[in-house]
């Protein structure tokens, strides 16, 4: 049948024009398209797209964000589906819909195509509207339309075009095989072709802290013609570094936010020593250092240990970590085809832990560390220690690294009269450090798990040894070792956390490249990176061995910068940038950083320095201590993206100049941070991040047959709270706290007393200058903010 003559056909009365129904539906073919089958043979198409799928796991259809499709406006041909048959009757037309959705069959068959419940209903919604508001339809559609209100067909035959516009709105629906196929994690070894290639072998150096193992290693580096170090922290890198240079090798060092080529001509030395995220996979090396193996287990850079330990070119690939990681790099290993040395270690010098617990500060002595889990405790055990009359260093993970030198340089020092330590887990790794007693304040650290849930619960027996070990070490002036706890309630749990094995190492980190996030991104354009991220992750499959790390960092970061125009690549980098969220500057500095780059005006020095509001002025309290380290992992920021974009970030060398004067300001404050404490307000010194000592005791007792778990969001953030006694409305607040455990009476007596002394300095400061003092030096505000 010709078109000429299908137009005159079309002028029938819709009784006669169902008979030769399909004679039109192949005449229009070649003019408007595919025509769909009628539910018969959507059925059969169906049946073979369900079984193409295989048995893959169901996808979270909640992570599928519908689009919008706009109805159709007047066409400039006019509206030909209503010169070939007549218009449509809306309110007919919306029988026939309502119809449609309500058929069982209908919803049967959108679930064989991946329309569950959720996505069928949002679909139709779409549909619904986008039929009822397009002032023309498509001349397919139309047709069908007019065919079913008169009765010479059935609302099934709507089906073709209601799964056509589902996969408009959810355009995952159409590519999910290929989506698969991107997301398949199951074979990673066959990710680095160039380390295949080769046979290597693989030594494992496996003992506690203290053992003398990563020294073996280090010395089988430094013989080697090449070598790369792959270590967990700057500090540690720089320290072999340091080390390798000293020693006659050559070596350069490389972080995310430093490169040092130590050869005056510029060439690359045969040695490196670098973060384990920034080694290179396809640098052919004679001996590779993976220090702290067992951090491949980690649920956010498990996925670089990962990646070295899989993918570096080297002869030989020395490991250093805990026994616990041996089974499954065995395992990862015989999946390579390559065996792996074990060679035990066992500790150097003798620890012990003690039978009686610290119990009061008066009772320290020259070389204790007191370890918290947070930065408020830190301050208030800080501020105690110093009303002794004696001095204390102080060493917590947001500190630079100049600044965490300086505090230990000035500890191990026996000549300085500073004797204590006041640190967090940071000490854990990456510092050496003359301590004879490790004192555990408390046994209860916040964490974020796999899932991003907030959790309270004892240390892990990996974690207690991590930190024990630093007691006695070899290198030290202790050549003994003693561990014990604040309070006497949490040491024998302490004892019972030691004496449990370390759980085996089950599986190893991944994470989903730039690459593979672009073939997600061809396939799903309209969708955020973030999203990508949530579905890259919810249709990847890896084996038992591995696992996807946490992207909440990465998402976070995206989510922050997805109103301004980035190209994906670029947008990935910035999102992979290392960043506290927890600090309120930071994350706008990125967000800045990014809106500059996006209208392509490079951040320059001066810029940079308006921006920090440079010079600054030393810390007078607290708060402008944190703002002071805040604004050097801005300056760190600015440096990780110098070397990712060179041009938009042209001035690194001045920045670190500038870097290295804001690193002494900060190490003058921490080394009067006693001070800065004494000058922040009092309730400041109350508002815990934690548990204070006397609930983290009580808890701790209350962990040592079952662990307490605070679950919730990571955006909410959950806290765990101490129910108040039947009575406690009656009391007053001193006395409620003395009740629950959390103030002692003499607490509340050297409380009463510290706020004395404070309320007489504050009263005196007031009358010389006639003002309050001023807590903050300065406001941070964001230039040419939209």
């Amino acid at each position: 049948m010709s078109f000429s003559r299908a137009l005159l056909w079309a002028r029938l009365p819709a009784g006669r024009q169902a008979g030769h129904r399909a004679a039109i539906c192949s005449a229009l073919r070649p003019h408007f398209g595919p025509f769909p089958g009628v539910l018969g043979q959507v059925s059969v198409l169906a049946t073979a797209s369900s079984s193409a799928s295989g048995g893959s796991k169901i996808p979270n259809t909640s992570l599928f964000v519908p689009l919008t499709v706009k109805p159709q406006g007047p066409r400039a041909d006019g509206d030909v589906g209503a010169e070939l048959t007549r218009p449509l009757d809306k309110n007919e037309v919306k029988k026939v819909l309502d119809k449609f959705y309500k058929r069982k069959e209908i919803q049967k068959l959108s679930a064989d195509y991946g329309l569950d419940a959720r996505l069928f209903h949002q679909a139709f919604i779409s549909f619904r509207n986008y039929i009822m508001q397009s002032h023309s339809l498509d001349v397919d559609i139309h047709i069908v339309l007019n065919d079913i209100c008169f009765g010479a067909a059935h609302e099934d035959d709507l089906f073709p075009f209601f799964l056509r516009h589902a996969k408009q709105i959810f355009p995952v629906l159409d590519c999910k095989d290929d989506l698969r196929k991107i997301s398949d994690l199951r074979i990673p070894p066959n990710w680095y072709p160039d380390a295949r290639a080769m046979q290597r072998k693989i030594i494992f150096h496996s003992g506690p802290t203290n053992s003398g193992k990563t020294y073996h290693a280090i010395q089988k580096y430094f013989s080697a013609k090449s070598g790369v170090y792959c270590g967990p922290l700057k500090l540690l890198a720089h320290e072999i570094f340091e080390k390798s240079n000293a020693a006659g090798v050559p070596c350069d060092l490389v972080t995310g936010e430093e490169r040092v080529i130590v050869q005056p001509n510029g060439k690359q030395a045969s040695h490196v020593s670098c973060t384990v995220e920034m080694c290179s996979v396809t640098t052919p090396y004679e001996v590779a250092v993976i220090d702290e193996i067992q951090m491949i287990r980690d649920p956010a850079r498990g996925w670089a240990w990962t990646r070295a330990l899989l993918g570096l070119c080297a002869e030989e690939v020395h490991l250093c970590g805990e026994p616990a990681a041996i089974d499954l790099v065995t395992e990862l290993m015989y999946t390579t085809g390559e065996e792996v040395e074990v060679r035990d270690y066992k500790r150097l010098t003798p620890i012990s832990v003690l039978d009686h617990a610290l119990e009061s500060l008066d009772n320290l002595r020259p070389g204790d560390c007191i370890v918290c889990f947070s930065k408020n405790d830190i301050y208030s055990v800080s501020r105690q220690i110093e009303i002794r009359g004696l001095e204390s260093a102080v060493i917590y993970g947001s500190l630079p690294p100049g600044t965490k030198l300086a505090q230990a340089k000035k500890f191990n020092d026996p000549d300085d009269p500073c004797k204590i330590l006041v640190a967090t887990d940071a000490i854990g790794m990456g510092l050496n450090l003359s301590i004879r007693r490790i004192i555990f304040y408390s046994l209860i650290k916040p964490s974020i798990n796999e899932k991003g849930e907030r959790e309270l619960e004892p240390i892990t027996t990996s974690q207690a040894l991590q930190i024990a070990g630093r007691a006695g070490r070899f290198s030290s002036r202790f050549k003994e070792g003693e561990v014990t706890t604040m309070n006497h309630e949490d040491l024998s749990l302490l004892k019972e956390i030691l004496k449990r094995p370390v759980d085996p190492i089950r599986a190893a980190g991944l994470h989903p490249t730039a690459e593979q996030i672009e073939m997600f991104a061809y396939h799903l354009p309209d969708a955020t990176l973030s999203n990508l991220i949530d579905i890259f992750v919810d249709f990847s499959q890896v084996d038992g061995q591995y696992f996807v790390c946490n992207m909440d960092d990465f998402k976070f970061s995206a989510e922050l910068i997805q109103h301004i125009p980035l190209s994906l690549r670029v947008r990935y980098i910035f999102c992979t940038a290392p960043i506290n969220k927890k600090q309120p500057f930071v994350c706008s500095s990125l967000l800045q950083f990014a809106r500059q780059y996006s209208r392509n005006e490079p951040l320059t020095f001066a810029w940079l320095r308006r921006y920090i509001k440079w010079p600054l002025l030393p810390p007078k309290n607290i708060k402008d201590l944190m703002d002071l380290e805040a604004v050097h992992d801005v300056l760190d920021l600015y440096l990780w993206l110098s070397y990712r974009f060179m041009d938009m970030f042209p001035d690194a060398s001045l920045i670190r100049d500038l870097q290295k004067e804001l690193d002494g300001i900060i190490q003058d404050g921490v080394h009067n941070i006693t001070k800065l404490i004494k000058m922040s307000e009092t309730h400041k010194l109350l508002n815990l991040e934690g548990f204070p000592s006397g609930s983290q005791s009580r808890l701790s007792g209350t962990l040592k047959s079952q662990a307490r778990r605070t679950r919730g969001t990571k955006a909410l953030g959950s806290k765990a709270t101490e129910p108040p006694s039947p009575d406690a409305g009656e009391l007053s607040l001193a006395s409620r706290l003395v009740q629950q455990g959390l103030l002692t009476p003499d607490m509340l007596k050297q409380l009463e007393k510290e706020w004395m002394t404070q309320q007489t300095e504050h009263n005196k400061e007031k009358t010389e200058s006639g003002t309050h003092p001023k807590g903050t030096r300065r406001k941070k505000k964001e230039p040419d903010s939209d």
